[in-house]
């Protein structure tokens, strides 16, 4: 074949636009076949955040059927799958964006040496993050192990401009056949959540993008104080979209630089929350452990509760433990797939201080429930909160949800949208937890609200025991 076509392998890079890999395969002149592949990593996901891939993987389609193109989707050992499009194809490379995550970089790191000894040239790009990881280092020449000295080591870097968008995708003379991706029933595990949680995703490239020039235009400017408030649309919203690379945090990172130059102070902080999604991925690639096990090898000994059948690990889950702030926040994961941060840090707080359980049990149902679950962010974010992580939370800190709820929700408008209990009139928000949760739990919107399984102040008291104990 005198022209022989690059397989394009899509991830968690589902855009057209600022996308190296896609950009280099169109530059070479040569045919490019789009590929999805539900693979041995993507089938691991949990219920709503496979079912939001399969949202973001149907757009994309979408995307490039317009541009004149199609996405092959097949489904089997990523290896295998690509080695049969090879053979179908007569494609001679095989492009992809790098990813972090230990388990796709143990997959990626064997299909580059399979394929490179099967004389195919298989090349990664980096796409999925700002700085890679090894390109950030301290003064002695390690890695950054604490998030401040990182911010100012990157804040000042130049970051390139976000790539345009190919204006023509070569196609091959001859596709390959391409599985179906409603036979691959990816909600299939939502069950009677699926319309609902759909109602609440922002999908797609193009939706992505209204959303950064949304927030830049309307909410950056007061940032700093609103992204605290979870009752106000204060956040830029943006995690669910980078999570499968409808956007770029190249593109996210120049918008919050040009507002920044403009004016709005407040932009400095979006982007410093764009460097501590790196941090999570800087950790991740020099320290694999901290998506599995204690950062702080230390805190192996502490004896956090692992049973997550007790009473209180289920009432935390149900969103029922008594405590309206944690309550709340496990009510609006279930229904929206996504949580405010600030309650993220109450909730984690509590199951790994309050009830002393393993921060595994809340990684693992926050991988179930999050449509914006990340395996970098979200196992830093929960090691910081439970004090076993890289510049985490100070064991001794344990937040007092209802002093919390006070400061950050005074009128109780965050309270009242997910909670159905303690109202005579709950909102439609609040019911609509009871249409989506299983049948099994037997709860009702007009069931008394519990009492606290443990209260704030007996559960600080339990912790900093427990602390003193171990000799923290």
């Amino acid at each position: 074949m005198q022209n022989p076509p690059i397989l394009m392998w899509f991830r968690r890079d589902l855009r057209l636009a600022d996308h190296a890999a896609l950009a280099a395969a169109c530059d070479s002149g040569r045919p490019v076949i789009p590929v999805f592949i539900l693979d041995e990593v993507t089938e691991t996901l949990g219920a709503a955040a496979k079912f939001r891939l399969g949202l973001s993987v149907a757009d994309l389609s979408k995307a490039l059927k317009a541009k004149d193109s199609r996405l092959i989707l097949r489904r089997g050992s990523a290896l295998k799958v690509l080695r049969k499009l090879i053979a179908d194809t007569g494609a001679t490379s095989v492009y992809w964006s790098r990813l972090y995550d230990p388990a796709s970089k143990a997959r990626d790191t064997d299909i580059k040496s399979a394929l490179k000894a099967d004389g195919i040239d298989a090349q990664s790009f980096a796409g999925h993050v700002l700085f890679e990881p090894w390109t950030v280092a301290t003064k002695t020449g390690g890695f950054y192990k604490v998030f401040t000295p990182m911010w100012k080591s990157v804040r000042n870097t130049d970051v390139a401009n976000p790539l345009p968008t190919p204006k023509t995708i070569p196609t091959p003379s001859e596709w390959p056949s391409s599985d179906d991706i409603d036979d691959w029933q990816m909600g299939a595990a939502m069950q009677r959540g699926r319309a609902t949680l759909a109602s609440y995703c922002t999908v797609g490239e193009g939706a992505a993008m209204d959303r950064l020039n949304s927030f830049i235009a309307d909410r950056v400017q007061n940032y700093q104080k609103n992204r605290d408030i979870p009752a106000v649309k204060g956040t830029s919203g943006l995690s669910e979209n980078l999570t499968y690379g409808e956007v770029s945090p190249r593109q996210c990172w120049q918008a919050g630089w040009a507002a920044l130059h403009e004016g709005a102070a407040d932009a400095e902080v979006f982007l410093k929350e764009l460097v501590w999604r790196e941090f999570a991925y800087h950790l991740a690639h020099h320290t694999p452990r901290i998506v599995s096990d204690n950062w702080k090898e230390d805190w192996d000994a502490f004896p956090w509760n692992t049973d997550e059948r007790l009473a209180e690990v289920k009432a935390w889950k149900q969103g029922r433990t008594g405590i309206q702030f944690v309550d709340a926040a496990m009510r609006e994961m279930y229904v929206t797939g996504v949580m405010h941060n600030r309650g993220r840090m109450i909730v984690a707080s509590y199951l790994t201080k309050h009830l002393l359980c393993h921060w595994k049990i809340g990684l693992d149902w926050f991988a179930d429930c999050l449509i914006d679950w990340d395996p970098c962010s979200n196992a830093m974010g929960w090691q910081w909160s439970a004090g076993s992580g890289p510049d985490a939370t100070p064991y001794f800190r344990v937040f007092n949800p209802v002093t919390q709820l006070d400061k950050f929700d005074k009128d109780r408008a965050y309270a009242r949208k997910w909670l159905a209990e303690p109202y005579k009139k709950p909102s439609d928000t609040a019911s609509s937890y009871f249409d989506m949760i299983p049948a099994s739990w037997q709860m009702r919107p007009d069931q008394d609200y519990p009492a606290p399984v443990v209260a704030a102040d007996e559960g600080r008291k339990r912790a900093l025991d427990a602390y003193a104990a171990r000799g923290f």
